[in-house]
């Protein structure tokens, strides 16, 4: 019927030469997207193991693959360009034969088929068949990025994209933000293209730049400290007890005096100074903002060689100490020595609840028990708890939150030493407190 209605409206070679050019763009698009998905899930590794293998069009892939900024700009415009072009052509075919009508359904059908055709079913085959996606493409699409005005135009619109957002170090664009990164790192562990272990550090890399000294540091009350009035003999068996290597000194109004270095008070001890006052053989502390960058803090120990921070907040008290294995930690994952008492922060306990740490961080609550609680305000769940009760808790004190309940189980003080987190199976019932 629609060949009949063609037929009837009395075609042109014009036309029959457009409907052939918008098949051509149909070929052109189904290319386009295989080599788009095709290439980008392509490791250099991979693509070089393939050209020494002497894989055909294998060292064109490995070209391509070892430098992205080449092709992807000039294939991201030829496809913009072919789009646009089919687009036109279809509405002129579908006018000539429908009528004013006819523009619009032939729009609708064309949206509909060059998505199936040219978008979802090459894109799906490249994702299950990433090697053969890229290899099948890759010399074409070699000389398509090597044509000099596609090259041209392309650089000259990503300049253009630079004028009009401005930004610090714009150069090639486009830009891959923090959370598509992430997502091309998750991606790449479904696929068993790294391992879980390579994904958690990449992913710990990228939020590194993110972290501040607060979120690291020993909180004031859980530091380990002597006090001023301590003597040598007196501050070695403090460190020895708790396994440490410094010891802040406290004032009595709790403000950092300096740093006691066990090395140094046992020199001084051997020699019969045991009853030296710790003060006298301290060392200057280094004090830094609470809210200054992990990454900077991190450099800044390597160059100036300290391992130990004091962290105070913004009118100047101490709010806790930051260490360089704190710092390694958020890297790495949690470094236990012989000296450490290890434990769980998060207990999962056997009725499906869960006990933690009223010191445990809010981003870690969220990732293992996979809750949405906010982190922006509070730095730990038991600040959270406190912060959303807005007074001094008393035991088996709860609150909700997104189908979750927290309830208070240890104090010590007015600080929330644990907290129990438990799924609300009956919102109507009260737990006994």
């Amino acid at each position: 019927m629609v060949l009949s209605t063609i037929l009837a409206a009395g075609f042109t070679g014009a036309d029959w030469g457009m409907i052939g050019a918008i098949l051509l763009l149909l070929l052109l698009l189904i290319f386009f997207s295989l080599a788009e998905m095709g290439l980008s899930r392509m490791t250099k590794p991979k693509a070089a193991a393939m050209a020494e293998g002497g894989v055909k069009q294998a060292k064109a892939l490995q070209q391509l693959v070892g430098e992205p900024q080449k092709w992807v700009n000039p294939l991201l415009l030829s496809v913009n360009i072919c789009q646009t072009v089919q687009a036109t052509l279809t509405g002129v075919v579908a006018g000539r034969a429908f009528g004013p009508f006819g523009v619009a359904a032939g729009v609708l059908l064309n949206v509909i088929v060059f998505f199936v055709l040219a978008e979802a079913v090459p894109k799906t085959y490249a994702l299950q068949y990433p090697e053969k996606a890229a290899l099948s493409t890759a010399l074409g699409t070699k000389l398509l990025v090597s044509f000099p005005p596609l090259r041209l135009v392309s650089g000259w619109l990503i300049s253009l994209t630079n004028v009009i957002v401005r930004g610090k170090g714009l150069k090639q664009g486009p830009f891959v933000s923090e959370q598509e990164l992430l997502g091309i790192v998750d991606a790449a562990y479904q696929d068993d293209i790294i391992e879980e272990e390579e994904r958690d550090l990449i992913e710990s890399i990228i939020e590194f730049g993110d972290t501040v000294a607060r979120e690291v540091m020993v909180p004031l009350p859980d530091m380990i400290t002597v006090s001023s009035s301590f003597n040598l003999t007196q501050a070695i068996d403090v460190a020895i007890e708790h396994g440490v290597s410094r010891l802040p000194v406290l004032a009595e109004d709790d403000d950092v005096m300096g740093i006691a270095f066990i090395k140094d008070l046992m020199k001084q001890e051997r020699v019969g100074l045991g009853s030296a006052l710790v003060t006298e053989h301290m060392r200057a502390a280094v004090v830094i903002p609470e809210h200054k960058p992990v990454n900077r803090l991190m450099r800044e120990m390597q160059a100036k060689k300290f391992h130990l921070a004091v962290v105070a907040d913004e009118y100047g008290s101490i709010a806790g100490l930051v260490t360089l294995e704190d710092c390694l930690e958020e890297l790495v994952g949690e470094i236990v020595d012989e000296y450490d008492t290890q434990h769980d922060a998060i207990v999962h306990l056997e009725d499906g609840q869960y006990l933690i740490d009223g010191s445990t961080s809010v981003s870690d609550v969220n990732d293992k028990i996979a809750s949405s609680i906010p982190d922006e305000e509070w730095d730990s769940i038991g600040g959270f708890v406190f912060g959303t009760l807005e007074h001094v808790p008393a035991l088996g004190e709860f609150i909700d939150f997104d189908g979750w309940r927290l309830t208070v189980v240890a104090l010590q003080g007015r600080r929330i030493r644990k907290v129990r987190v438990g799924v609300i199976a009956d919102p109507d019932h009260t737990p006994a407190v």
